[in-house]
């Protein structure tokens, strides 16, 4: 076997870790391209109301600020009537930072400080007053959700006769399930630092899962058509909080555009809680069963808050249609405006809470009907998403049921609530379900074998710290058949190949079937350069004949017959290719997705009062994982993020003030090390040739799916008492 063969598949470290670890790994805020100005944001203190006068004399009057930008004096900024939009868009008009004197929101960006230093322009920003005209606002979901309104979301049809079949059934259950207001919170703070070129043009490095998606914002907000250039080479965790442009973006653009120079803004961590984020929401759910467990009625219906500007929409209820099998379902999502900024997807936006309802409802149905929680999933297994009415192009979730249940020690679990106990603590286990839809998007990419012998492999996505430049290489380098370190992948450049949004897992199978066509592409122009002569041992050779080896491609049948790419390069200089790819048509025949089985263990002491996870084992089926190092981490740390979500993430608001009261990382919670007991992910089997030519479908949001509900079925079963409003923090428990 050629050494270059199954490049694939193996756990190849990341190509990127060593520039990370020493630093050489350049961010959005750290680049310096030439003299810099630097600019504090100042925020609104108000949720609702009208700026009845700004004054900034006494900032501007200090030595070394250069300008002090507000609504009175910013540039020409496309107009409320004139529709723009970003590729994460949400329904109504985007937030525009310094577009008039109202206010929208309790931390809305109201002025930008520019000056030779960023401690002088935070210094002058405490310098600015404002004068407001306040207006009542309301930003509780609970008091408002006889306000909701029906989202403008695309759910599946209702079928059957879920109110008639509930009515009938033998075990009905009416529930309610509540999620809070949570933040992304990225190690990395948004940041752009926007370099002025002598042209007018404008070089911006910035924080973002999209570099094309900020281009293209940037050049319709302010009318900058082909000025833009877009990079992004590193992203230091995002989670969804880089889908759409922050407004730091456009507030330093702004400021390099009057002041014709370059300038840098980074938000603190404060300001991080002053744009998007996951939105608190009510699930109501009922279930009728007959007596054996069979469901024979869903409904699922779900409240959402959002801004008054926009209507942020997820896929929330439609999990509840096609993850078991029933006949009679409906399914209702409403959302309540309410005066907050608009949310933002966050990490399996959707799925993460929608699944968590649904998967806990689940648990008290076995309960109800006195059977094993793993027992009654079996029994309501669906053999086709009934949503679509079709059948799946692959799914190992019964595997995943079974060989996650055989890791855990599941079978040895007794049923009854508070009937077990380890080191004097009461002990729990719980389990739950996950799922992801495995989608595909438009994408392109180039590969270029240069004269050197170094192949060069190009797409304008992001790394979004999930691995993307290893696993592009790995793709390359076995289409290419070469090793990885002959293989350069290159992104984070809006000048380069289109790609979509990192995000919603679907960037291997959209770039990396872009670059694996590109390469193929490469593959038959080596040919063709192979065939040249007409005296060429190669002549009238298809590309089905040749088996590329080692740098080199030889005839299948003759495999003395070979050259090297080396050799094909000397004659001609370098070879180039491009590729771009959509969804095929064989996918409209199936429903495609990712699952997972997650199973959890809790420690209660009742004595102190703690509540530990302790153990987690996640199996999950994503077709051809092309890197088991990377996914695992990736689902290591989608279950890291679901301990935090189940037991301790809740951006708490203060509704007098319309104002977010934790918004630090001393007092908004999320996991240490010492939260986090042992975690074992792996991989189940599955061959999916539906999906994508790759057959992979992608690892980064079904991490964290099904977690949260998991442990929360385990701390029932610890405890004997049901927590449905998440975080379950000490007092509820207790």
């Amino acid at each position: 076997m050629s050494s270059t063969d199954r490049i694939i598949g193996q756990p190849v470290s990341r190509v990127d870790g060593p520039l990370k670890v020493t630093g050489q790994a350049r961010y959005a805020g750290e680049f310096k391209p030439g003299p810099l100005l630097y600019g504090s944001v100042v925020n609104s203190t108000i949720a609702c109301g009208r700026i009845l006068k700004i004054d900034t004399e006494a900032a501007e009057r200090l030595p070394g600020v250069v300008l002090v930008l507000t609504h009175r004096n910013r540039p020409p900024m496309a107009a409320e009537s004139e529709a723009y939009e970003d590729d994460d868009a949400a329904d109504g008009g985007p937030f525009r930072p310094l577009y008039s004197d109202r206010i929208l929101y309790s931390g809305q960006p109201i002025a930008l400080v520019v000056a030779e230093s960023l401690e002088m322009a935070e210094h002058a920003g405490s310098l600015i007053r404002v004068e407001y005209q306040r207006q009542p606002h309301q930003t509780d979901l609970m008091t408002e959700l006889e306000n909701a309104h029906p989202a403008p979301a695309e759910l599946p049809e209702n079928r059957g006769d879920a109110a008639g079949a509930f009515a009938a059934a033998a075990i009905r259950l009416e529930l309610q399930y509540s999620t809070p207001v949570e933040h992304h919170n990225p190690m990395e703070p948004h940041a752009s630092t926007v370099h002025y070129l002598p042209d007018g043009c404008l070089e911006v490095y910035d924080k973002t899962q999209g570099v094309q998606n900020c281009m293209r914002y940037l050049e319709q907000v302010l009318g900058l058509e082909g000025r833009i250039r877009v990079i992004s080479p590193f992203v230091g965790g995002a989670f969804g909080s880089g889908l759409r442009p922050q407004y730091q973006l456009v507030l330093a653009a702004m400021a390099a555009l009057q002041l014709q120079r370059s300038v840098r803004v980074t938000l603190k961590r404060q300001q991080m809680f002053t744009f998007g984020y996951r939105p608190r929401t009510v699930q109501r759910l009922r279930l009728g069963a007959a007596a054996d467990g069979s469901l024979l009625s869903i409904t699922h219906q779900a409240i959402g808050q959002t801004s008054r500007f926009e209507d942020f929409t997820e896929h929330e209820v439609e999990w509840s249609g096609m993850l078991y099998h029933c006949s009679n379902v409906s399914f209702d999502y409403r959302l309540v405006p309410l005066d907050v900024h608009t949310p933002l997807d966050m990490r399996a936006p959707g799925a993460a809470i929608g699944v968590y309802a649904l998967e806990c409802a689940m648990d008290e149905l076995a309960y109800a009907a006195k059977i094993d929680p793993l027992e009654l999933r079996l029994r309501n297994y669906a053999e086709r998403n009934a949503n679509e009415d079709k059948p799946w192009s692959s799914k190992a979730l019964r595997e995943c049921y079974q060989q996650g249940a055989e890791r855990f020690g599941w079978a040895t679990r007794p049923m009854a609530p508070r009937s077990m106990r380890e080191d004097g603590k009461l002990t729990g286990w719980g389990m739950a379900t996950g799922i992801w839809e495995a989608i595909q998007m438009p994408a392109s990419a180039t590969a270029c074998l240069e004269s050197s012998g170094r192949l060069i492999v190009q797409s304008a996505t992001a790394d979004i710290g999930t691995g993307t430049y290893t696993v592009m290489s790995q793709i390359a380098a076995e289409t290419m058949a070469m090793r990885i370190d002959q293989v350069e992948f290159r992104l984070g450049d809006s000048a380069l190949a289109q790609a979509p949004l990192s995000g919603g897992s679907a960037t291997v199978s959209s770039v990396g079937s872009a670059v694996q066509q590109a390469c193929m592409a490469l593959r038959q122009k080596l040919l063709d350069r192979a065939q040249q002569s007409p005296a060429s041992r190669f002549s009238g050779a298809r590309l089905q004949d040749v088996a590329f080896l080692d740098a080199g491609l030889q005839l299948s049948e003759r495999p003395e017959t070979r050259v090297t790419y080396a050799e094909l390069l000397s004659l001609g200089g370098s070879l180039e290719a491009s590729a771009s790819v959509e969804p095929g048509e064989q996918r409209n025949a199936f429903a495609t997705a990712t699952h997972s089985a997650v199973f959890a263990e809790v420690k209660v002491d009742e004595a102190l009062g703690t509540l530990q996870v302790t153990r987690i084992v996640s199996a999950i089926a994503a077709g051809r994982v092309i890197n088991p190092q990377t996914a695992t981490n990736q689902i290591v740390g989608g279950v890291v993020w679901g301990v935090g979500m189940a037991l301790q993430e809740e951006t708490r608001i203060d509704h007098h003030l319309g104002r977010y009261m934790n918004h630090n990382l001393a007092e908004y919670h999320i996991p240490v090390q010492a939260d986090i007991g042992k975690i074992e992910a792996f991989f189940v089997e599955e061959r999916d040739e539906i999906v994508n030519d790759l057959g992979s479908k992608g690892v980064g949001e079904i991490g964290i799916v099904g977690v949260a509900a998991a442990i929360a079925n385990a701390v029932f079963h610890a405890t004997g008492k049901r927590v449905r409003d998440l975080p379950i923090t000490l007092d509820k428990l207790l």
